[in-house]
Formats: structure tokens, C-alpha cells, sequence
């Protein structure tokens, strides 16, 4: 049995949001109650949000936190900030291995509990939440997934692009060697996902020589991005990228990668998706000259681009529903039941409507 319901805030201005790593804590008993809290705290408070924003988002965590303690198996929270053109935002993402719930519409009404409590914590989530989704399945768990802004949302509008993006550290390492990035403008959205060689500080290193060299010009030619970044990342150990720029008005994706980055687009027709091709090689360390590719963009559909810290043999097919959840909860769905759990991983995933 699935079940999932959304609430979310669209923005209307343009905006360049960059990439941070997750903050990862693990809540499988009441202690990680309370650290999730103080860490949520804390990166809210270094981001600079209000006392007000602040108080939300522990909120939120702690909610989150005492539901992954009380009822579910294998629970984490993956927290972060990061910028949002002239605003900020936290993300907090809930992921858990199961039982499932099976019944997402009342688990949010106030007062329905399972566990003898006030059953108050995803209503409350919701309410406080700028943008909010869930999806739970039986067995196999639940993901939560909110986005608190220090602006106000706008009134909502149709926007051709939504994304989400799960991006952890290897286990017993603090900084991810995996770097990421997403810019947007008027029609427009490019994104880049770089993955550096091995992992800790100096695969992070490499990998944010390549992003740097992305966010001066996110919508220059993919192939002079590249180029550019192969000269930056010869004094680090080097990596892998792919970059994609995606043109609603033309409804053409431009898609580059070298190494072993994957990307998959996915249409609205049911099928599976096409690969995309990737040329071999390390960036900064061993390179040919690249080329981009020009894929044709379905109305509705979804890209997805991850690292080789997730199996490449994945399926969106066996999730009921899932293709209609917010990017950032098929991301997080993808990483729980297909990470290696051995090196860095990101997912990335971007959803398209351009109708």
C-alpha cells in the first residue's frame, strides 16, 4: 500500500541556488531526537535566519525526529541550508525503513495517533513548512521531505521546473567529495553534479574547482564549462561531471558528462527512460575533447543524475505514485533503497512541466 500527499509554495523569481552538503543524523532511539534538533539549530542560526525561522525549523526537526524514533526502522534526518538567489532556505529530509504508513491523509490530521501521543508531528510539519511532500509505502518506509524559506512564498504559479537533491557524505566522513549545483533563469535551468575522485576533503576539493567554474557562467556552452574545469582540477586528484542546460521555450536538453556520472530522461509515457551518454575519462587528470548532446524534452518528464555512490540498476516502476511526488522525495526514495552505502552519493532530480 502507498500513500502521499504534497504541499508546496512556488517562487516566482528567478533564482541560483547552490549546493550544500547534508548534515546526516542518525534517530534510531530518543537521543537523536534531541541532536537533531541542536543541529537543525545550529545550521539555521550559522545561515543566518531569525530567531523566529530558527524556532520553526527545530520544530520541524524534532516532530520529524520522534516519529522516526517512536515508529520506524532505520531512521535518519538529512539537514542543510543553502541559497536561494536573495533568499535562504533549510531543508530537512526524513527517510526511514519502514513499516510504511497506510494512511497519509489522516496521520496529518491533528489529534490521529498511533502511538498514545497528541498526534500533532507531520500536521505540524506541514503547517510550518514552505514547500512539504511525503510518500510511504508498506513495508519498505517513508520519506518527508520540507523546505522552510525566509521569504514569503509569492502566489503560486505554474513553474516549469521543480528539483531536489540528496547529497551525503561517505560513512566516518564529515565533507562529501561529491559537488553540485543548479541555476535558473527565465525558461531556462542548467545543473551540474561532479564527483570527485575517492572521497574526503581532497575528492571535495577537485569537485568544487568544477562547480566554481559553473556558477561564473551556468548557461555558457557545456563543452567550454567542461574544458574550463579540466584546466581548474589539474592540481587536484581530479573527477567525474555532468552537466545538463534544459531550454523550455526550444524544449531541448543539452547534456555533457565524462565519467561515471549517470543520467537518465524520463518521459511521461510509462517507459523506463533513455540513458545518457557520458564520454570516458577523469576530468583534470585525462580528458578528450567532449561534445554535448541535444535530447528532444517531454512535456512532462524527469531527469534524474546521480554518482556511482548509488546502483545504476534502479527503478522508479515499482513505486506507485512516485513520479508524482516532489523531486526531492523520488531522490530521497532513490538514495534510501539503492545507495552502496560505501562512498559519497548524490541524486539529483528534476522535474520537468513544460506545457
Amino acid at each position: 500500500m502507498v500513500s502521499a500527499i504534497t504541499v508546496t509554495a512556488h517562487f516566482t523569481e528567478d533564482r541560483h541556488r547552490m549546493s550544500a552538503c547534508q548534515t546526516v543524523v542518525s534517530v534510531t532511539e530518543p537521543s537523536g531526537i534531541g541532536e537533531a534538533r541542536r543541529q537543525i539549530s545550529r545550521i539555521a542560526e550559522d545561515a543566518g535566519f531569525s530567531e523566529a525561522d530558527c524556532g520553526k525549523a527545530a520544530i520541524i526537526a524534532s516532530e520529524l525526529a520522534t516519529n522516526l524514533s517512536r515508529y520506524a526502522q532505520g531512521g535518519e534526518m538529512l539537514l542543510r541550508s543553502a541559497v536561494a538567489g536573495d533568499s535562504k532556505w533549510i531543508e530537512i529530509v526524513s527517510i526511514d525503513r519502514g513499516p510504511g504508513i497506510a494512511d497519509v491523509g489522516r496521520c496529518l490530521e491533528d489529534g490521529f495517533s498511533t502511538g498514545g501521543t497528541s498526534g500533532t508531528g507531520l500536521g505540524a510539519s506541514r503547517r510550518l513548512a514552505t514547500e512539504f511532500d511525503i510518500y510511504s509505502g508498506e513495508p519498505t518506509g517513508t520519506v518527508v521531505f520540507c523546505r522552510l524559506s525566509d521569504k514569503p512564498a509569492s502566489p503560486v504559479r505554474r513553474q516549469a521546473f521543480s528539483w531536489g537533491v540528496i547529497n551525503r557524505p561517505a560513512p566516518h566522513e564529515i565533507v562529501c567529495g561529491d559537488s553540485w549545483s543548479i541555476a535558473e533563469r527565465s525558461g531556462e535551468l542548467a545543473i551540474i553534479l561532479v564527483d570527485g575522485l575517492g572521497h574526503g576533503p581532497e575528492a571535495a576539493a577537485a569537485a568544487a574547482e568544477a562547480t566554481l567554474v559553473f556558477d561564473r557562467d551556468p548557461f555558457a556552452p557545456l563543452s567550454t564549462i567542461i574544458e574550463s574545469a579540466h584546466l581548474r582540477m589539474r592540481t587536484t586528484r581530479g573527477g567525474a561531471i555532468a552537466a545538463a542546460q534544459i531550454d523550455v521555450e526550444a524544449r531541448v536538453m543539452k547534456y555533457v558528462g565524462v565519467g561515471n556520472i549517470s543520467g537518465r530522461l524520463r518521459g511521461d509515457n510509462g517507459q523506463a527512460g533513455r540513458g545518457l551518454f557520458t564520454h570516458n575519462g577523469t576530468v583534470g587528470v585525462q580528458m578528450r575533447k567532449v561534445q554535448h548532446f541535444e535530447y528532444e524534452c517531454p512535456a512532462r518528464g524527469l531527469l534524474v543524475m546521480h554518482s556511482d555512490g548509488l546502483q545504476s540498476r534502479w527503478s522508479l516502476d515499482s513505486y506507485p505514485g512516485l513520479l508524482q511526488r516532489h523531486p526531492a522525495v523520488i531522490a530521497g526514495v532513490l538514495y534510501r533503497d539503492f545507495t552502496r552505502g560505501r562512498d559519497d552519493v548524490t541524486v539529483a532530480v528534476v522535474k520537468l512541466e513544460l506545457e
